[in-house]
């Protein structure tokens, strides 16, 4: 049987470098690459950063996110932001960043990582349009990715709601390519999408914290096949971290006659996997039942088990010595499976899952975009 494909990243929010506030972002990145180092290691493919790196554009602010970034073990990916472009350029990004951290395409792990600017078409500020060579290789990355049966992750600065234009028509691409996940920054807070289609997710910025008492941290997202998982962790929680992979949490399902997601009554497989070292059991527990062991599934921190259940919704735990995730799994018949209408507003925030505090989401859209102050 050929194993699920899975890709596991780290999200580091917009970083908002800067010496105006005494290079603050700077003693957030070190001490979550520590911890990357200490507790992730492996277990993860690669590092995002997800564009407004630095906040002025500046040469010295560049090299201050170069020189904290040298101790990371793991691989490190790169987008440009709005603040990239206040210069009306990407030169120091492009001088400060090498190219291998910035590409435009990668496959990894059986997916096919899709890296967008939205930038540097626009007038700047939060003016996001892609340029005609950006729009075109989206395309053609996305054909890639269904004539070589992989799984597409997009990844970009704003959803595609803030694009300046053809928003809809992008988010509509996306839909159909079947994209799995799409990682944005901008917002400045925790929150995550279900247009019906996709699922898009946007992590609390490093710097200019307004929300969690501007406590910073950092999202782990993974892609068990075209299953989403996505969990925040801030930065000095205990350890170990243990995310829920498969079958997807009820907020996250956009395939509802997709077996992965939408499990059928009678056996089912549980898989989780853990970051960082364990020194307890692994354990499942379905329904405030009583918990049972799980089994380590090979490397990369993975453990699954198997459960009989009905159909219905069913209250999936999983804890790990201080640490649990929890979904809510939902389970149907082939009869049960419902037709799904047109989207309506692809790719916009009027379709943001609301509040989810076990996966750190406070709901509140508490940003410069939207709730926030105009920093």
């Amino acid at each position: 049987m050929t194993p699920t494909p899975m890709l596991s990243w780290v999200h580091i929010g917009d970083l908002h470098m800067d010496e105006a506030n005494g290079w603050e972002s700077r003693d957030r990145l070190a001490a979550i690459v520590a911890e990357i180092n200490d507790h992730v290691g492996d277990a993860a493919q690669f590092v995002y950063l997800p564009g407004d790196n630095a906040n002025h554009a500046t040469e010295e602010q560049y090299r201050v996110i170069i020189d904290t970034l040298a101790p990371l073990a793991l691989p490190y990916r790169v987008i440009p932001g709005d603040h990239d472009y206040e210069r009306g350029d990407l030169a120091h990004y492009d001088a400060a960043f090498p190219p291998e951290n910035r590409p435009e395409a990668e496959v990894i792990a059986g997916h096919r990582c899709i890296f967008l600017d939205i930038v540097s078409a626009g007038a700047g500020g939060p003016d996001f349009r892609l340029t005609r060579h950006h729009r075109n290789r989206l395309l053609a990355e996305l054909a890639r990715a269904e004539a070589e049966g992989q799984v597409p992750v997009v990844f970009m600065h704003a959803y595609p709601g803030d694009l300046a234009a053809d928003g809809e028509d992008i988010a509509r691409i996306l839909a159909d390519a079947r994209v799995a996940f799409v990682d944005t920054g901008h917002t400045h807070y925790n929150e995550l999408l279900n247009d019906g289609r996709v699922i898009y997710g946007a992590t609390r910025s490093t710097g200019e914290i307004e929300e969690g008492d501007g406590r910073p941290g950092y999202s782990i997202v993974t892609l068990h096949g075209r299953v989403p998982s996505w969990r925040f962790r801030e930065t000095g929680s205990p350890w170990p971290f243990v995310q829920i992979v498969a079958p997807a949490d009820l907020r996250l399902v956009t395939r509802p006659a997709d077996a992965t997601q939408v499990p059928r009554p009678g056996k089912v497989e549980i898989v989780a996997k853990v970051f960082g070292t364990a020194t307890g059991p692994v354990m499942l527990s379905v329904d405030s039942g009583a918990p049972v062991p799980m089994m380590a599934a090979g490397d990369g921190g993975l453990w699954s088990a198997m459960v009989d259940v009905a159909a219905g919704a069913h209250r999936v735990s999983v804890t790990v010595d201080d640490d649990r995730d929890t979904i809510t799994m939902l389970v149907r018949g082939e009869g049960g499976i419902p037709r799904r209408g047109v989207p309506i507003a692809p790719g916009h925030d009027i379709h943001h899952i609301g509040a989810w505090p076990e996966r750190g989401i406070a709901g509140t859209q508490l940003g410069p975009n939207k709730n926030g102050r105009h920093w």
